[in-house]
């Protein structure tokens, strides 16, 4: 029995690596502007497969006029769905090993079935993503739930592993655990404000740093305009359409949250480091502040470099790197708490 709880542990291992890199894919789609590829959903064209050969194309052409074939594009929109559908799937298997091995203790059925739930969602906001014309708030909330698949799957993984993992005595674990529970919270709320950076093509709001553009700290910015939420439906937002001193206070709204983001994290760290006296939560505490600085890196890169695909995608990564990294450190804390 216990065989095939290491077996589900590392299969949920598996999947999870699987959603990180669908969520890099996805932010590669996104970034490239092939979030449209596709025209209509779940197939492509009316097709299970992206048209490739002149009679496909043409015929595709003929039924959506308004939305001519790249190729290049619809492929890339396809196999990011492709692999979300064999995430889906791999998701739905995850709970069918959790109802085998119902009679296992420590099985964490609620959490397996909040993760099909979510994933669930996850497919309904793609197809929104689609349906509505890449709408920020759909895209976003959609970038939103990729993360926390990632987060749910790394969690379960934990659970799963926890029975093999050691317990570490952490000194004051109850005060880090509060800690590194804030820093979470803060991560996902710069991850959020990310998400709609990217969806409104706000990652170029600003070409400079430390100033924005032209030299200048604070640029004339419209900040009623970059926060609405609904801007009408049957809009096609590609490319976007807020105006340029919109998409500037959405990038320096992300700045300042980068900045609070980066300080209490790098506090974190080091607080961690000198306190936890415990050789994991050092490690995880380097681990931290290490991705931090590399994401900082990576989002400066993206604003003076004009968005590199490659740097942009990485950004992405490094950011749900730098969730699960958290994630790791609350659990390990709470469980050096429970043993106080």
């Amino acid at each position: 029995m216990q065989n095939i709880s290491l077996t589900h542990a590392r299969f949920a291992l598996t999947v999870t690596l699987l959603a990180l890199l669908v969520i890099v894919l996805g932010a590669y789609v996104r970034l490239s502007d092939a979030g449209l590829g596709c025209p209509d959903w779940p197939g492509c064209y009316g097709n299970l497969i992206a048209p490739t050969s002149e009679v496909q194309i043409a015929s595709a052409n003929s039924a959506y006029p308004a939305h001519p074939v790249e190729v290049e594009k619809a492929w890339k929109e396809m196999v990011h769905r492709y692999l979300a559908g064999v995430l889906g799937l791999a998701t739905l298997f995850l709970a069918v090993l959790s109802i085998r091995n119902r009679n296992l203790t420590g099985q964490p059925h609620l959490l397996i079935w909040l993760l099909v739930l979510v994933v669930a969602l996850q497919a309904v906001l793609g197809m929104w993503t689609v349906t509505l014309l890449v709408k920020p708030a759909i895209v976003t909330s959609h970038l939103l739930g990729g993360f926390i698949v990632a987060a749910l799957l790394w969690t379960l993984t934990l659970r799963l592993y926890s029975p093999t993992l050691n317990r570490y005595v952490v000194s004051r674990a109850g005060r880090l655990l509060w800690f590194s529970r804030i820093g979470l919270v803060v991560l996902l709320l710069q991850i959020l404000l990310g998400g709609w950076t990217s969806t409104n093509y706000a990652t170029i709001g600003c070409t400079e740093f430390p100033t924005c553009h032209s030299g200048s700290w604070w640029p004339n910015m419209d900040f009623s305009q970059a926060f609405t939420l609904w801007h009408g439906t049957g809009i096609n937002y590609e490319y976007g359409i807020l105006s340029a001193e919109a998409r500037t206070a959405i990038h320096m709204t992300h700045r300042i949250g980068a900045l609070i983001t980066a300080a209490y994290l790098l506090f974190l760290s080091i607080y961690l480091c000198r306190t936890g006296r415990s050789v994991i939560t050092r490690q995880l505490a380097w681990a931290v502040g290490i991705l931090l600085i590399l994401q900082l890196g990576l989002g400066i890169t993206n604003a003076v470099s004009h968005l590199p695909l490659p740097v942009a995608a990485a950004h992405n990564g490094i950011a749900v790197l730098l969730l699960l990294t958290l994630l790791t450190l609350n659990w390990q804390l709470k469980r050096a708490y429970r043993m106080e």
